[in-house]
């Protein structure tokens, strides 16, 4: 639910329009079918800093994601978005990913696609 939450207000921000963040959390919380104690959270955490500029895009992770995960990967059980979430969590943790270069590079050379350069 974070992730998906992220991701939302993610786009919302980056709508173009100039919205209200922290307003927008309080009326989906308003009966809602996304009403949730993590909107209260995010309501909160807009209204102390709406752009969220006081605070990096690093998301430590405490293992219960791993422990999920590793348990799923056991019991032959499908989690996709939790597993995704885990390794967003990782990968919030990269200034610059290897990985993302590599792809670059890649659609660069087969399809002329832009790379931006250091």
């Amino acid at each position: 639910m974070m992730q998906a939450y992220g991701e939302g207000f993610e786009l919302l921000k980056e709508s173009g329009y100039d919205l209200d963040l922290a307003a927008i959390a309080d009326l989906w919380n308003q009966g809602s079918v996304v009403r949730s104690w993590l909107l209260e959270l995010a309501v909160d955490a807009f209204a102390k800093d709406p752009g969220l500029e006081k605070i990096a895009g690093y998301v430590e992770d405490t293992g219960e994601g791993r422990w999920t995960v590793q348990q799923a990967i056991e019991r032959s059980v499908p989690m996709p978005v939790i597993a995704m979430s885990l390794f967003t969590r990782f990968r919030s943790r990269q200034s610059d990913s290897f990985s993302a270069k590599v792809l670059a590079a890649l659609r660069n050379e087969f399809g002329g696609h832009a790379v931006k350069e250091k």
